[in-house]
């Protein structure tokens, strides 16, 4: 079978749209007899260095971060120089790594997936873009295939970058099993529950939801996650004194995931970029309804009924209003909604299935 290496920023037991990505893909490509690597970095030095997660060899090398970005870690390049792998896939456009990856020059074929969104988070990070995608071209001119996410994102790539025919989608997916006995339900004390997942960053919006808790006092509002932008919205709730309102949950395990959607009434992701949205699918498949920013990814999620979209700037008296019709009025049908949605084992198929294709174009080595 093949031998695979997964090069990204970051890796489990970190949490994000690309760490679930990899790991999703990693864990299923062993199990389908295939060796898979991981080399990824820690910023902070407290994970090991060397280790095997559900079959998947994970190296992880220092890395500098500021603001949990870029992490720059070129001890990568000189690893991926000295090995030999069939296929290097590398993830994410916008951190050192797939650059990394990309100048090693494998010996094996290089397969990148960008998850690339054009611009930067913060007005810095906006800035740095414009010099580094001269950089950046380079990764996709090095690729032998581009794996796009959604058509939003394959739209962008194709706008900026000239990479020809080798460019293909293959959505991200959630794991339908785990959602076959979900239904919404209420909980205990019969309280609407509003719920973001998702990292901690100023671009994915989370200030606009505590806001709209002002003017919504039966709801309370869960946010599972972690990032750099903790501290600004803590203090945001402090001062508009809704803080008690709000349940912080970071670390938690996938059953608690899980039932944190089950109790949830309304979903919500104002976030101005995202490739894809891993979390808005697994809220509808645990027929939640979701409400999204437009503008990214988001919009293909947006039906007008199970799942809303609300224009940047977020209004916080358009937001209270839809998310009040969401509660009243919307019947989500679980099974329709499912049916839009894409497994993991066939996400893990097709990303399989674009490997053997450099195998038999390119004479990979490869033994049955």
């Amino acid at each position: 079978m093949l031998r695979i290496v997964q090069v990204c920023p970051r890796y489990s037991p970190d949490v994000g749209g690309v760490e679930t990505h990899v790991k999703e893909i990693s864990e299923r490509l062993v199990k389908m007899g295939h060796t898979v690597d991981v080399v990824t970095t820690d910023p902070t030095g407290k994970l090991q260095s060397k280790e095997s997660i559900n079959g998947v060899n994970v190296t992880r090398f220092r890395s500098i971060a500021p603001g949990n970005a870029y992490f720059l870690a070129p001890h990568i390049y000189s690893f991926l120089k000295k090995e030999e792998y069939d296929v290097v896939h590398a993830h994410s456009y916008h951190a050192f790594p797939a650059l990394f990856a990309a100048f090693a020059n494998p010996k094996g074929k290089f397969v990148f997936t960008p998850h690339y969104h054009r611009s930067g988070h913060t007005f810095l990070r906006n800035l740095l873009h414009k010099p580094y995608r001269l950089l950046g071209r380079s990764i996709f001119s090095k690729a032998d295939v581009v794996i796009c996410v959604s058509e939003y994102e394959k739209g962008l790539v194709s706008e900026d970058f000239d990479v020809g025919v080798k460019i293909e989608k293959i959505p991200n997916g959630i794991n339908l099993s785990e959602f076959e006995n979900i239904r919404p339900q209420n909980n205990e004390n019969n309280e609407k529950i509003l719920l973001y997942v998702g990292r901690l960053e100023e671009y994915k919006g989370v200030q606009y939801i505590i806001q709209s808790l002002q003017e919504l006092p039966e709801f309370r509002l869960k946010i599972v996650g972690k990032g750099p932008y903790e501290d600004e919205l803590r203090k945001l709730a402090n001062q508009i004194s809704v803080s008690d309102r709000i349940e912080w949950l970071q670390d938690i395990s996938r059953d608690e995931l899980l039932q944190c959607y089950a109790s949830a009434g309304v979903f919500l992701m104002l976030s101005k970029h995202e490739a894809y949205g891993i979390t808005v699918a697994e809220a509808l498949g645990a027929g939640v309804p979701c409400i999204v920013a437009k503008g990214s990814a988001l919009d293909e999620f947006v039906d007008g009924d199970t799942c809303r979209g609300m224009k940047l700037p977020i209004f916080q008296k358009q937001l209270t209003t839809e998310i009040e019709s969401l509660t009243e009025e919307t019947k989500l049908n679980v099974g329709m909604t499912k049916d839009m949605l894409m497994d993991w084992n066939e996400v893990t198929l097709k990303t399989e299935n674009s490997y053997m294709s450099l195998r038999d174009s390119f004479n990979i080595k490869y033994q049955a």
